[in-house]
């Protein structure tokens, strides 16, 4: 299985971003400013758009060394020859992607509660993403967890699994990623904190020091 480095998760998301902008150069000065992993999302564009989209992308990242996963759709992934995908509750099972996958590409799952926690237990996954912690400009948040609920969460999961790499998202910026990685987070995964900044190369570089620099602090 893929070793994932999960310490910045740039999420190139198309229905935030919007469709004026060059999703492959954002996704290269993201990777460029040290994310580690890029991840496409779009919930509502045609299959053969976002299979043209995660192209470009891929494209993109080209010689960085930095993988890229589609959100929700399998069939874009493998379509479109990217690394992985990232599911949630309400996709695809996690047993399912693993065998249309294989085992060389990479399976990441979101984590909002107990249910998905015992989940990421007992299926072949890549890394972890819990949340959402906060209120984000790109997603409602019907129940925000905050770090209380995001430390019980990491916890059960590191319980089975204690080298899993585990995420936080969602309201994550600058001033709290000091925070998320104190909380018990590997790392954190981000929309406007890199792509809604005026250069997202700088915006991504911040984030990863403060990462680095948390995690120091922490080991």
């Amino acid at each position: 299985m893929p070793d994932v480095d999960y310490r910045l998760n740039a999420i190139v998301d198309f229905d935030a971003i919007g469709p004026a902008k060059d999703l492959g150069a954002l996704a290269l000065a993201a990777a460029r400013g040290g994310a580690t992993i890029i991840q496409y999302r779009d919930k509502n564009s045609p299959t053969r758009q976002m299979v043209e989209r995660a192209r470009a992308i891929h494209a993109a990242l080209r010689g960085t060394g930095v993988p890229l996963v589609v959100n929700d759709r399998i069939d874009v992934a493998l379509a479109s020859g990217v690394e992985g995908v990232h599911v949630g509750r309400e996709d695809m099972l996690v047993a399912d992607a693993r065998r249309l996958l294989g085992r060389d590409r990479i399976i990441g799952l979101t984590v909002k509660n107990e249910d998905d926690a015992r989940a990421a237990l007992d299926g072949d996954i890549d890394y972890a993403c819990i949340g959402g912690l906060f209120e984000t400009p790109t997603k409602h948040n019907l129940s925000p967890i905050g770090f209380d609920g995001f430390r019980r969460l990491a916890a059960l999961i590191r319980q089975g699994k204690p080298e899993l790499p585990i995420g936080a998202i969602a309201g994550i910026g600058l001033a709290r990623t000091p925070q998320a990685i104190e909380a018990g987070a590997d790392g954190v995964a981000v929309i406007s904190a890199i792509f809604r900044q005026p250069d997202a190369e700088a915006a991504a570089r911040q984030l990863r020091e403060a990462v680095d620099a948390a995690l120091t602090v922490r080991a």
